[in-house]
């Protein structure tokens, strides 16, 4: 099998949420030479992000997510460990929860299973988050990026409580911030002083792994 071919493959068993597949021929990936995290993103990642965009369209449900997002992580057990972290030492550290009040978190598990795959360290709060919790993990992992989700209007205050809850404590300039969910807009996302917003959990982790790149590396001490 030629790369192109490895790599569709891999994107293919993603999407039909076979998980044997996607182990075979992540481990066929490493053999042909090809770049592990190249193999994640245009392999494992793109599978993925089909399935969302299925999921968002009605196309699919839970259960086919599920499915692909286990045969996505057997594909990233085989990879991950053979990624080379380029010039760093440490992975960079994400904080992701849904906002306080929202159960909804499969948005939130999208964007996880994404930051994962471009090579964040993440530390998940899980849904209905109570807005100080943020701060405390930033603090606690001396965390690079902060991601909030929402699927609902009555939650959206959470968020920007959330926000400047971070800023009270001293530490807005210590993370970059991406905000997202079904009701959250650019506008709103500038208004309540996030870094930025995107509407998929591809768009969400190519903007992070860039984001950290910003940040003073000496900042937390």
């Amino acid at each position: 099998m030629d790369e192109k071919e490895i790599l569709s493959g891999l994107t293919d068993a993603v999407v039909n949420g076979k998980k044997d597949q996607a182990t075979e021929l992540s481990e066929k990936a490493l053999e042909a030479g090809i770049d592990p995290y190249k193999a994640i993103v245009n392999g494992l990642a793109n599978g993925m992000e089909i399935m969302s965009q299925k999921y968002e369209d009605g196309e699919v449900f839970m259960p086919h997510l599920l499915m692909s997002s286990n045969a996505m992580y057997a594909g990233m057990d085989v990879l991950t460990p053979h990624l080379k972290m380029e010039g760093a030492e440490k992975a960079a550290v994400l904080v992701i929860g849904t906002a306080e009040g929202d159960v909804h978190d499969i948005g939130k598990n999208l964007v996880k299973t994404m930051m994962s795959a471009v090579g964040f360290d993440v530390i998940d709060l899980g849904k209905d988050v109570p807005v100080p919790e943020f701060a405390d993990a930033v603090e606690k992992n001396k965390a690079d990026v902060v991601s909030i989700s929402t699927l609902m209007t009555s939650t959206m205050d959470n968020m920007e409580n959330t926000v400047k809850d971070i800023a009270s404590k001293g530490l807005r300039d210590k993370v970059k911030i991406v905000v997202g969910g079904a009701p959250v807009t650019e506008a709103f996302a500038k208004d309540i002083g996030a870094d930025e917003y995107k509407a998929d959990a591809m768009g969400a982790a190519k903007w992070a792994k860039e984001a950290v790149k910003e940040l003073d590396s000496s900042r937390w001490g």
